[in-house]
């Protein structure tokens, strides 16, 4: 007979019918569902000018538009939103009138809900506001009367041309001006008067001016930089002319619909080459700068566009508009040379160069060295010590002056930089003891040298927004687990001078909301300490066993946690686990915002995807909780990682036992230029016909598969080519292996309206394959991760 102190034995869960309840119950955790559950979350703020800013509070799903004035700091509404709201229907209903192809009246918009994206400051009695994409002006506080397109072109009587959103183009400083390209040439669009006119005339097919077309991303988008004083226009024409063709064909009743356009693989003898230019806008004056062409390449991410909007974040005009810096970049992103041009004549003189021995990034979240003209001076952000920090240069000689940070934990960005006060502002993290390493804080430091000052104290992640000016900044703190508060600060100490808002998820926990747990585990090493979240189901019992699902993403620009912020739902993480399972996401060896060893843990062998960690994380974690099954272990991921999956039923077939991959870069030499160049670098071939790049090949691996991997891509897919997952089906194929697929007509690298659909059936395919139950009929309705 047992005895009463003998523990219960571990129960294992599986083998049973998921219902419709369980699935009803697992919906309720997609962020459609937790969003709408959270009040007055407020995480962003816009500001109008120095002083007064906008933002928007929610509560019971209800918008309200508010604006302070840091003199009062009391928040008062914008506008009359029902007043409004009117207006704007009015505008819209003259529209559908006019339009023989609308076939239904517009619906009349919900006042509380408006969805507006920017708001410019009232002047002259007049606001002019995006909604849905659509630009309103409207008199202003009265909103008697709105009308469609740009104020200035309103106000100027020229309605006829006042919807400029269809250029594409970038607006000039002074506002009057529109550069965008037409027939692979810039052109001028002045927005009062609706006149145009021609800025280059000698761009050709595949030889043009601004284009937008990294390959992976392509748009109609002008990519260029006005001068402070909207005279001038840095860009360049893009050389693609050699360039492979890349086609997709879309699946239709009849003959289906061909895209065409340049796109370079990794290894190719041509990529994208930029010949930089400077136009003076008035004389419609081409002026090259006196070098070779460069390639298109950025001190930081996939594409010389790193922040879009037609931002050219590597050119950084002069306060006084008489001179340009600019950096480039290598083929391979290992050296960057630093340089100032003379815009009337196209002289550049390279002031510093630094070579690294696997890549260069000049941040994390954004490109962080900055011109100083008055000073002759840049400030610069380098890895040189192994972490992130900022460096000051003197121009003409190319000397260090002095490092403005130093120590550990990384310069994330630079927010604001004050060129007089000789200060700059930047968010870091990892630099304060006992602070979780992901989270950003905010500093201020003084550009001569001395110690930075911490302005945000509290143990949270910080998105900051800081004033025109750098007076003040808006700080939204928050955890995984903490929700966010909004405070408005003075940027000279952090004091606190005003509350925003203060975030309530008391309707979300009453709708059964749980927060993940924080976890941290042991890198491959045995040391180095890793950082993730788990997550339970909420009807979780320590007495029954889970299988465990490894959501997974390599990195290694980012990694699988994506953010420390509060979020009410992390992509379907705890839908999933609602369905019976422990599902964690760990940021492996080898991702962003730690030290610049930890960053290069794989370089050169991005078949490594962090499954080391990733295994030991697991296996760590099945060690410590008795209630993970460790018999049942799957793994899933989307692009890179759709890539890591497949490579991790591949590589270690004895432990993942099931596996999703979707849309996965899978052979690097199949993918964009960039992106296996700079983390794989260049593709060497050798006498003996192996490459560099065999290593991270998955249709290479294929014959060690043992368990059930699906393999899911999109046919329309104009990131990552649909070939990637295709070579990888060829291979399983010729190796007899069982597979399942699922090509998705016509659905991109999102998936987009199929979203739906392939969540559940991912759903299903733990649930039956890992779980060993058996899945049910239900639809969700809505896109999972919107």
């Amino acid at each position: 007979m047992l005895g009463v102190g003998v523990s219960l034995a571990l129960v294992t869960l599986g083998a049973s019918a998921v219902t419709k309840d369980d699935y009803a119950r697992a919906e309720k955790f997609l962020s459609y569902k937790t969003q709408p559950l959270v009040d007055h979350d407020v995480r962003s703020a816009h500001w109008f000018n120095d002083r007064q800013f906008w933002f928007v509070d929610t509560d019971h799903e209800l918008k309200t538009y508010l604006r302070m004035d840091v003199a009062s700091l009391k928040p008062e509404p914008l506008f009359d939103q029902n007043k409004l709201a009117k207006a704007i229907d009015k505008v819209r209903a003259k529209a559908a009138a006019k339009d023989k192809k609308a076939k239904d009246k517009p619906k009349a918009l919900d006042a509380s809900k408006l969805a507006i994206s920017e708001i410019r400051l009232p002047t002259d009695g007049h606001i002019q506001l995006t909604l849905e994409g659509a630009v309103y002006s409207c008199d202003y506080p009265a909103l008697n009367a709105c009308q469609s397109g740009e104020l200035s072109a309103l106000l100027a009587g020229n309605k006829d041309q006042a919807d400029i959103s269809k250029l594409h183009g970038v607006t000039s400083p002074d506002g009057k001006k529109v550069a965008f390209i037409r027939d692979w040439n810039l052109w001028e669009h002045d927005i009062a008067s609706g006149k145009e006119r021609q800025l280059t005339t000698d761009g050709v097919k595949d030889f043009g001016y601004a284009t937008d077309n990294a390959g992976w991303m392509h748009s109609e988008q002008a990519v260029l930089v006005w001068s402070p004083d909207s005279k001038r226009i840095a860009t360049y024409q893009q050389d693609q002319r050699k360039v492979a063709d890349f086609v997709l064909a879309s699946a239709e009743l009849g003959n289906p619909k061909i895209e065409k356009w340049k796109y370079p693989f990794a290894g190719d003898e041509h990529v994208f080459m930029l010949r930089r230019v400077v136009i003076d806008v008035a004389k419609a004056k081409v002026v090259p700068l006196q070098m070779d062409a460069d390639y298109r390449r950025s001190t930081l991410c996939d594409d010389v566009s790193c922040g879009g909007h037609g931002a050219w974040d590597d050119v950084q005009w002069a306060a006084d508009s008489n001179s340009l810096a600019f950096v480039s970049t290598s083929r391979d992103h290992k050296h960057e040379w630093v340089r100032i041009a003379n815009p009337d004549t196209g002289a550049i003189f390279t002031s510093f160069e630094e070579s690294v021995p696997t890549y260069f990034e000049s941040g994390v979240k954004g490109v962080s060295w900055r011109y100083l003209s008055a000073s002759q001076q840049i400030l610069w952000y380098s890895e040189r010590s192994d972490w992130g920090n900022l460096y000051l240069y003197d121009i003409k000689s190319g000397k260090l002056i002095n490092p403005v940070t130093s120590g550990q934990g990384p310069v994330v960005d630079v927010k604001h930089l004050d060129p007089n006060q000789r200060e700059v502002w930047f968010t870091a993290v990892g630099r304060e003891q006992g602070v979780n390493p992901y989270y950003r804080q905010f500093y201020k430091a003084p550009l001569d040298g001395g110690q930075p000052l911490l302005l945000t104290p509290e143990a949270a992640d910080h998105s900051i927004s800081v004033s025109e000016d750098g007076s003040y900044f808006v700080d939204s703190y928050s955890t995984p687990t903490t929700p966010a508060v909004t405070v408005l600060r003075s940027a000279s100490d952090g004091k606190v001078l005003a509350t925003l808002a203060k975030a309530d998820i008391s309707r979300l926990k009453a709708a059964g909301w749980v927060a993940p747990e924080q976890i941290t585990v042991t890198g491959r090493d045995g040391k180095t300490p890793l950082y993730g979240l788990m997550f339970k189901p909420t009807n979780f019992d320590p007495n029954k066993t889970y299988p465990i699902i490894d959501y997974v993403y390599p990195g290694p620009q980012t990694g699988s946690v994506r953010g420390r912020s509060f979020l009410a739902a992390r992509a379907d993480h705890q839908a999933l686990a609602e369905l019976g399972f422990i599902v964690v996401a760990i940021d492996g060896m080898g991702t962003p915002w730690r030290s610049k060893s930890f960053h290069d843990t794989w370089y050169g062998d991005m078949g490594d995807n962090t499954l080391p960690d990733q295994v030991k994380a697991v296996k760590e974690l099945g060690a410590k909780y008795k209630w993970i099954d460790m018999s049942r272990i799957g793994i899933w991921g989307h692009s890179g990682g759709g890539n890591t999956t497949a490579d991790a039923m591949f590589r270690y077939p004895d432990f993942f036992k099931v596996g999703w991959a979707e849309s996965g870069n899978h052979d690097n030499r199949i993918y964009e230029a960039d992106w296996g160049e700079r983390y794989q670098g260049l593709l060497v071939k050798n006498a003996d016909g192996t490459t560099s790049y065999d290593n991270q090949s998955n249709p290479a691996l294929v014959k060690n598969l043992k368990g059930k991997l699906m393999l899911t891509y999109g046919t329309l897919d104009d990131n990552v080519p649909p070939q990637n997952t295709q070579v990888v089906i060829e291979a399983l194929i010729k190796a007899n292996k069982k597979f399942d697929m699922m090509a998705i007509p016509n659905a991109r690298h999102a998936y987009g309206y199929a979203t739906p659909y392939i969540t559940k059936a991912r759903w299903d395919y733990f649930i039956e394959h890992l779980a060993g139950g058996t899945s049910g009929d239900y639809s969700l309705k809505a896109w999972p991760w919107y």
